[in-house]
């Protein structure tokens, strides 16, 4: 094997590999591209193209394909060989620049939210340069934006393209009155990654794990998480052997795969990157969730990224470490040793602050699917309100500023353990609340609410644009006062005096919090169908139009993708909680109680109590009769469903479909506790959380 050094990046076409094969002049226009997004030279892009189709030939490539993320969620590729016929009756391997800038896969079948008529088939891929070409499975795969022929953005990575330079251009024109000499700013993410590892034959035996990606029966099993004894336990040998394949695959691919460990629940665990571009950490998070799937099918696994996939324990996040830095390799959020007059940084956290207060709701938007709705609220996930966490130090900044507060020195400096032989540790000026949505940690935010499946792209498209509409507001006021230094102060201490409601260094699973949230006027959207009309409010769509992110039109569309995919996806966990219960798990009951019955009557003949076959005939017998019921029920509500748009729909899912499957399974998951387990008909939750 290669050593990582030589191994990492091995099939990217990055940045090293265009300055030895590209001419002088080609590499510097298209670095040029790269870095400030200037319009590529149609010649120069037949250079890059010719090179890179004799980089990908050589290192085993046959076809191309343009690789994009459609408004599935998921990436979409169409593979096109590089072979051209030739006079002799032979072919030649042949790339062309218009070949590399554009494609045209058929648009018809993508989801798009009323943009496109089915019959309207035409679509085009876009390169974009920004984000390097790299081949999987012999294949160039070249990263592009998607639109409609008539312009309509089909993707998503698009507005997340244009919420950074949304975000870079206000930026700028801040860093500009405090004297920096900034040519353009990033966001940058490091995405956390969680996902559960089962066995491959468990989950071939589960319809409803094949289907959903959760499971929709299982009773808890005598041993959960309880004991914490898997979190940064040591790694199963297995696992481990998967791990190290995964960081090969990924390594070469370029993505900076760094820190791996077992995660709460049984089967649970979690890979975080070092940060990068936000573009970049999108279109590497996407390729991650793959390879995961593909790595684990190698090892006899199956990879579980569904945001719940067991009750009962931890569910699956995809942690959004959030940054903005400078191409001089500033971070703005970066506090230094006296946040308190530190004015740059002050503003920037005024400008966070006011727009995850003010944008709450679009916050809350960006990570609302079926999947995610189990997994809010409980067993470390952040509930459904959205607040940030500051940090004791930052929150008496925060109340000096505001009210005069005499601020006490932080306590920052050495923990001393009280063992001679372990040197003080250097200990953070904050502690970490496991329980906020959107906490400062350090010199970056963490936004905890993302699910595991998500595509990054939509929350920081969101956070992006919402923070880039606050700092224009700030420059336009501050571009023009006479005194910037007292118009900073004036303006941070009135924008965080308005907006400090959204601060909450507390317990965001209290019962009291969404009390006191909602004394604050902070929302609760407590599920999807609740907080997808606040989609298209007037506020939001004005946001997205004044930066050229996204407009009306797509913005409505996306809402009403949003609202077909969350009613598609409980069609489908209903239909298969259906089909498994009249399949699977009322034929395995009725199994069980012949099989009492027939217990009971030959003790019966031979004159000896059959008291305990008997009780046990008489429980599984009310279940069954129960469940039946509750079978017809579920079919009953979803063919009650209404007429009327999907918000209605989604809606009715959420309030009659769900119920009606939730009291299902509460009685098969009695049910299975009180049958022989010979009978029950797939694996149980101990099976498949307790592998050897």
């Amino acid at each position: 094997m290669k050593k990582v050094p030589e191994l990492f990046g091995c099939k990217v076409f990055n940045e090293a590999v265009m300055k030895e094969r590209l001419p002088k002049d080609v590499f510097k226009s298209l670095k040029k591209t790269r870095e400030t997004g200037v319009a590529l030279d149609p010649i120069v892009a037949n250079i890059v193209a010719s090179a890179m189709k004799d980089w990908a030939v050589n290192n085993g490539a046959t076809h191309y394909t343009h690789w994009f993320q459609p408004m599935t969620g998921i990436t979409a590729e169409k593979h096109d060989s590089f072979i051209a016929p030739s006079a002799d009756g032979r072919v030649i391997m042949e790339f062309s620049g218009k070949e590399l800038i554009k494609g045209e896969p058929d648009a018809s079948s993508f989801p798009s939210g009323g943009l496109r008529a089915t019959f309207e088939a035409r679509g085009y891929t876009a390169w974009d340069p920004t984000s390097d070409a790299f081949i999987k499975d012999n294949t160039l795969c070249i990263p592009t934006a998607f639109c409609s022929y008539t312009g309509e953005i089909l993707d998503k990575k698009t507005p997340l393209l244009r919420s950074m330079d949304a975000i870079s251009n206000q930026a700028v024109r801040v860093l500009k009155l405090f004297g920096k000499d900034v040519q353009r700013v990033t966001t940058t993410v490091g995405p956390e990654q969680e996902y559960f590892l089962i066995d491959k034959a468990d989950y071939a035996k589960r319809p409803d794990l094949i289907l959903t990606g959760r499971t929709l029966f299982g009773a808890r099993p005598p041993k959960g998480q309880e004991l914490e004894d898997h979190y940064f336990g040591s790694i199963r040998p297995r696992v481990k052997a998967f791990m190290e394949d995964l960081n090969t695959s990924l390594w070469e691919l370029g993505i900076y795969a760094k820190t791996e460990h077992n995660e709460v629940a049984p089967c649970q665990h979690e890979l975080a990157p070092i940060f990068s571009t936000t573009n970049i950490a999108a279109d590497h998070n996407q390729l991650t969730m793959e390879i995961l799937r593909k790595t684990a099918e190698k090892h006899g696994f199956a990879c579980l990224l569904h945001e719940k996939p067991f009750e009962g324990v931890n569910g699956s996040g995809k942690h959004n470490n959030w940054s903005i830095s400078t191409d001089t390799g500033e971070n703005l959020l970066e506090p230094g040793k006296t946040p308190a007059s530190n004015a740059q940084f002050l503003l920037f956290l005024t400008a966070v602050i006011k727009a995850v207060d003010e944008y709450q709701d679009l916050l809350r938007i960006s990570v609302a699917t079926a999947g995610n709705d189990h997994r809010l609220g409980a067993n470390e996930a952040p509930p459904a309100i959205v607040s940030m966490y500051i940090g004791d130090e930052l929150q008496a900044v925060v109340d000096e500023l505001v009210e005069g507060t005499p601020r006490q020195a932080a306590q920052t400096g050495e923990l001393d353990v009280g063992v001679n032989a372990i040197p003080n540790i250097p200990k953070d000026n904050s502690d970490r609340n496991r329980t906020s949505p959107f906490a400062f940690t350090g010199n970056k935010f963490e936004f905890r609410m993302p699910g595991s499946s998500l595509n990054i792209s939509c929350v920081n498209i969101m956070l992006n644009t919402a923070v880039a509409e606050e700092l224009r507001l700030f420059a336009d006021e501050l571009e023009g006062a006479d005194d910037f230094g007292a118009a900073l102060r004036s303006l941070v201490r009135r924008e965080i005096k308005a907006h400090r409601r959204i601060l909450f260094n507390g317990n965001g699973y209290g019962a009291d919090w969404p009390q006191e949230a909602e004394k604050r006027g902070l929302l609760n959207l407590r599920s999807t169908p609740e907080a997808l009309p606040y989609y298209t409010a007037q506020k939001n769509l004005e946001l997205f139009a004044r930066h050229g992110v996204y407009t009306e039109s797509e913005m409505r569309s996306r809402q009403e993708i949003a609202l077909e995919e969350y009613c598609k996806t409980l069609h489908i966990e209903a239909l298969t909680s259906l089909d498994m219960l009249q399949k699977l798990i009322l034929p395995a009951g009725f199994s069980y109680a012949k099989d009492l019955a027939e217990g009971i009557s030959m003790k019966k003949q031979l004159g000896v109590q059959a008291q305990a076959e008997t009780e046990s005939l008489q429980k599984v017998s009310s279940l069954l009769d129960t469940l039946y019921a509750q079978a017809g029920a579920i079919g009953g509500a979803v063919d009650a469903l209404p007429e009327e748009g999907p918000q209605a729909q989604a809606s009715y899912y959420h309030d009659s479909v769900i119920p009606a499957m939730d009291a299902a399974r509460k009685t098969a998951d009695a049910l299975e506790l009180c049958m022989g387990k010979k009978y029950w008909p797939m694996p149980s939750y101990s099976d498949i959380l307790f592998y050897v």
